[in-house]
C-alpha cells in the first residue's frame, strides 16, 4: 500500500491492513496443550432489604471505595451500571479457580453486607431501569454508539451479568484438544450452555418472552459489535476479517470528549486514516469493543452464560465447560453430541442464527438442545473426578443436572414460577434481531 492515502502521509507507526492481519493471528489464538483455566463473574449489585429499589449511585461508590482496599487474588472491576466483576487468574486446575474465586467472593460480600447491599446472581435486571453509573469517555463513547441503535445497548452495559469461563485455545495440531476443533466446538456447544444456564427472564419487571433476555440484548445490539466470526475459514483468518470489518466504537482522545463515528470500519480506517491514523494501541482497543459469544484473546472466552442464582452457582458452568473442554473422553462426546445442532445455524455466525436464537428463547423445552445437554452434562460429571474436583463439586454439578437438565428445564423458569407466570405464552414488547 501506498505511503500516503488522499494527499494524507501514512506515519510509520500507522497500522495497514496487512499489519492488523499479522497481529490478529498472533495475539488472538496462543496454541499449546490445555493446561489453563479462568472464569471472570458479573453480579449485579441490590440493596438487601428491598431489592426492588434502586441503588444510590453514592452508597454504591462508598461501599466500591471499601472494596478497593480488599487484598484479593482476583482482579476486581466495576461495570457501567455498577455491577460488580471478578475475574480469576489463570488457574492450572478447576479447584484452584474455584478456592481463589471463592475466597474473593467471600471477602467482597463481607463488605457489601456492612453497606446493607448484596450481590445477585441474575443475567438481566428483573425490575431497575438502566442507569449508568461510571463517567468515563469510554463509556460515555459507547453509550452515543448505542444509542444510535435503540435501547438495547443502554440494557447491555447497565442492566446484565454474565459467567464467562476462559479455556486455553488449544493446540496447533488437529485433533480432539487442536485450536480449530475447539474453536468450532465453543461455537456450538456455546448454544447448548446458553440454554442450559439462562436465568434472565424479566426485564422492566414483566416477563419478556425470552428465557436468556441477557442474550437478546446482545443480539439486538448487532452482528457488527456482538457478533462471531463465520467458521467456514481457518479461525486466525476469519477472525482477522472479522476485527477488520468490524465497526469503530471510538477514536481515543488524549483529552476532552472521544470521537464517535458513524459506519466506519476498522479496514476503513487503516485506509483512509481518518480521523487519525491507527496505531497498535487503537486495535487493542478496538477488540475490547467486539463482544462476540466466543472472544479469542490468546485463550477462548466464552461470554453466552448468564449470570447463576447463589452464592456458588457460579462454580456449576464453569466446571462443566472445564470437563468438556480439558478433558479428552469428554471433549469427543461433547464433539459428537453437538454436530447434529450445527446444521440449524444455517451458516449464520452466533448469536445472530437460529440456533442461539432458539436457545435464549425457548432454553433446554427445545428437544435437540435439550438432547445435547443431557449427553454433555452426563459426560462432564464423568469426567469430573479425573479433573480432581471434589465431592461438593460434583454433588452441585449432579444437582443441576437432576433439577433442570434432566426435565429440560433453566434457571429462569424457576423465576417466572415465583412471579406466578409461565410468561411464555404471553406477548412481549421485546423484539428478537
Amino acid at each position: 500500500m501506498s505511503d500516503s492515502v488522499v494527499g494524507r502521509i501514512r506515519p510509520p507507526d500507522a497500522l495497514g491492513e496487512a499489519e492488523v492481519e499479522a497481529l490478529v493471528h498472533g495475539i488472538c489464538f496462543k496454541t499449546g496443550p490445555p493446561e489453563r483455566l479462568g472464569v471472570e463473574v458479573e453480579w449485579l449489585v441490590h440493596q438487601l432489604d428491598a431489592p426492588q429499589m434502586p441503588v444510590s449511585p453514592e452508597r454504591l461508590s462508598a461501599a466500591y471505595t471499601a472494596l478497593r482496599a480488599l487484598p484479593l487474588t482476583s482482579s476486581l472491576t466495576v461495570e457501567p451500571g455498577g455491577q460488580l466483576e471478578l475475574s480469576s487468574l489463570p488457574a492450572t486446575s478447576l479447584m484452584e479457580c474455584i478456592r481463589t474465586v471463592s475466597t474473593d467472593l467471600d471477602s467482597v460480600r463481607a463488605v457489601l453486607r456492612d453497606a446493607g447491599l448484596c450481590l445477585v446472581g441474575l443475567g438481566h435486571d428483573p425490575w431497575h431501569t438502566p442507569r449508568r453509573f461510571l463517567r468515563q469517555p469510554r463509556y460515555d463513547a459507547m453509550e452515543a454508539h448505542f444509542e444510535r441503535l435503540g435501547p438495547a445497548g443502554r440494557y447491555m452495559m447497565c442492566s446484565t451479568a454474565s459467567v464467562q469461563v476462559c479455556v486455553d485455545a488449544g493446540c496447533e495440531e488437529p485433533g480432539p484438544l487442536g485450536h480449530v476443533r475447539r474453536w468450532w466446538l465453543a461455537h456450538h456447544l456455546g448454544a447448548v450452555l446458553l440454554a442450559s444456564f439462562a436465568n434472565s427472564p424479566m426485564a422492566d419487571n414483566r416477563p419478556t418472552g425470552w428465557r436468556s433476555t441477557r442474550q437478546l440484548r446482545w443480539m439486538q445490539i448487532g452482528a457488527g459489535r456482538a457478533g462471531g466470526a463465520p467458521l467456514d475459514t481457518h479461525p486466525r483468518t476469519s477472525w482477522a476479517r472479522h476485527v477488520l470489518d468490524a465497526p469503530v466504537m471510538c477514536v481515543r482522545r488524549d483529552s476532552g470528549p472521544w470521537d464517535v463515528p458513524d459506519d466506519l470500519t476498522l479496514r476503513d480506517w487503516t485506509r483512509h486514516l481518518m480521523p487519525r491514523p491507527p496505531l497498535p494501541g487503537d486495535l487493542d482497543y478496538h477488540m475490547t469493543t467486539l463482544f462476540p459469544p466466543v472472544r479469542p484473546r490468546g485463550h477462548l472466552e466464552l461470554r453466552m452464560i448468564d449470570a447463576q442464582p447463589g452464592d456458588d452457582g457460579w462454580i456449576v458452568p464453569l466446571a462443566v465447560t472445564a470437563a468438556l473442554f480439558d478433558d479428552r473422553e469428554a471433549t469427543d462426546i461433547a464433539y459428537r453430541a453437538v454436530e447434529p445442532l450445527a446444521a440449524r445455524t444455517l451458516g449464520r455466525p452466533a448469536p445472530h442464527n437460529p440456533l442461539y436464537e432458539v436457545a435464549a428463547r425457548e432454553g433446554l423445552t427445545d428437544p435437540g438442545l435439550r438432547e445435547a445437554a443431557v449427553t454433555c452434562f452426563t459426560a462432564a460429571l464423568d469426567a469430573l473426578p479425573r479433573l480432581g474436583a471434589t465431592t461438593a463439586v460434583m454433588d452441585a454439578v449432579s444437582g443441576f443436572v437432576e433439577r433442570y437438565v434432566l426435565r429440560g428445564r433453566c434457571p429462569a423458569d424457576d423465576m417466572l414460577v415465583m412471579e406466578g407466570t409461565t410468561g411464555y405464552g404471553r406477548p412481549s414488547k421485546e423484539n428478537g434481531s
